[in-house]
């Protein structure tokens, strides 16, 4: 009998894994458990919806969903519905791939100031995950502040300048896409602790903000430096430091942009660190200390000043929820090396920590299957797998959504999109279960394809 194994979590490290644990073991079953009856976590919910060649990467999890030793398991919350160690009981192995979704705070005065708003519910909120739905962020402001330097903070910049018609082909969501094009919205403040050496955008995001219809990209070119010093170079291998040349030169072109009649400006200031959110009950501004590098930290000068706001997104980072029955440190399951113990495992950011782009989480996948090769010698006990999970949710009376009902909410979100949208997404987990009870062949078998898959 080949291993079972069950993989919590259906996001990019969750799959990958999935791909690992199947390239290892062909006679082996894998059970993806999702507590939305979506599957694809940060591709659906993360990814800016005007990114859609980043999002294509679906395409490739949903062959793996659709392999025969694959079973999709969405509308199953573990913790809720299921235990940990209820899962362990039954499969032979538990991988967790559950990512981040805590904002990490600012940990400053005043951060806790209506108007003060983290990058992940912010994000969760226009791409549509059913527990921001409701978030309803004031967007009546002229200005905001978004701290932090990285490929999310551009994201967020980005979303929030551009016209309703750069915006028109994406799957922005309805509800937020009302909200910011009728928002008075006319500068974006991307505001960085340390300098371009340190930010953590890629050139690709970078370059995206050099080319758009009404807002332009503002940078002081004090804050550039001619070429990167050589008492920093030891700091980077050769391929970052390839990077932040990119970046820099990228930077330095921002500043020969004539904004012309384009009405916005996102604004990119370095070498300032959040010290107090002003205001009384809601968000005047926020005031900075100015900071230099050294050895690569941000050390305060003594120098302070003020952007006015009436929105703060801090981009800072991300925890992991804890699960019970895992033990948990500084937002992370304690692992080592992604082994939390034999038989039970972590992946991606609830490993190591929101770092790194979507592949990054490959090589989490093939370590994982090989220490569950390493703890089980790939022969399994003969555990329920499958059939235990699929008899504790019918007698929860849980009813689980497979990859074959997915597609059915998957061809509706198409079919009431308005072209060029690609889709219109469901807001709730109820208006998707309402829309799989309404689908052509609710309750029938699905195509023999993805009945396979099922």
């Amino acid at each position: 009998m080949g291993l079972s194994i069950a993989i919590v979590g259906s996001g990019p490290s969750g799959f990958y894994t999935a791909e690992s644990v199947l390239e290892k073991w062909a006679d082996c079953t894998v059970d993806v458990i999702e507590k939305l009856p979506t599957p694809y976590g940060l591709i659906r919910y993360g990814v800016a919806p005007d990114h859609w060649k980043t999002k294509a990467v679906a395409k490739s999890y949903e062959k793996l969903a659709l392999d025969p030793r694959v079973r999709f398991f969405g509308n199953v919350e573990v913790g809720r519905d299921v235990s940990v160690a209820e899962l362990r009981q039954r499969y032979d192995a538990v991988v967790l791939a559950t990512g981040c979704s805590t904002d990490k705070t600012l940990g400053i005065k005043g951060d806790g100031k209506k108007g003060v708003l983290g990058v992940a519910s912010f994000v969760n909120w226009y791409n549509g995950l059913p527990s921001a739905r409701d978030l309803d962020p004031d967007l009546d402001t002229e200005s905001v502040v978004v701290i932090g330097i990285g490929n999310v903070a551009v994201d967020v910049a980005r979303v929030l300048v551009k016209t309703p018609e750069e915006m028109a082909a994406t799957d922005l969501m309805e509800h937020a896409a009302r909200v910011i094009h009728r928002s008075p919205i006319k500068h974006v403040y991307m505001v960085g602790r340390r300098g371009p050496l340190h930010a953590q955008f890629t050139n690709v995001e970078l370059r995206e903000m050099g080319h758009l219809k009404d807002a332009a990209a503002i940078v002081d070119p004090a804050q550039l430096p001619a070429a990167i010093p050589e008492d920093a170079k030891a700091e980077f291998s050769d391929r970052q430091l390839r990077l932040i040349q990119r970046n820099i030169d990228t930077l330095k072109d921002f500043t020969k942009i004539e904004p012309g009649s384009r009405k916005k400006r996102v604004h990119f200031v370095f070498f300032s660190n959040p010290v107090e959110i002003l205001g009384g009950e809601c968000v005047s501004g926020v005031r900075f200390e100015k900071t230099r590098v050294e050895k690569g930290r941000a050390v305060g000068t003594g120098q302070f000043f003020d952007i006015a706001c009436g929105l703060v997104i801090p981009a800072i980072g991300y925890y992991s929820h804890p699960i019970p029955g895992v033990p948990f440190k500084d937002g992370k399951a304690i692992n080592s090396g992604g082994r939390i113990e034999p038989g039970l495992y972590a992946v991606g950011w609830i490993k190591r920590g929101p770092s790194g782009v979507i592949g990054t989480n490959k090589p989490d996948g093939d370590a994982a299957a090989g220490q569950v090769a390493a703890d089980t010698g790939g022969v399994s006990p003969g555990k329920s797998g499958r059939a235990g999970l699929e008899a504790l949710l019918a007698g929860r009376k849980v009813k689980a959504v497979s990859f074959a009902d997915w597609k059915r909410i998957e061809a509706a979100e198409t079919g009431r999109a308005v072209a060029p949208a690609p889709r219109r997404k469901f807001a709730t987990v109820a208006e998707m279960l309402a829309a799989l009870d309404a689908a052509p062949g609710a309750g029938a078998a699905p195509p023999k394809a993805v009945a396979q898959a099922d």
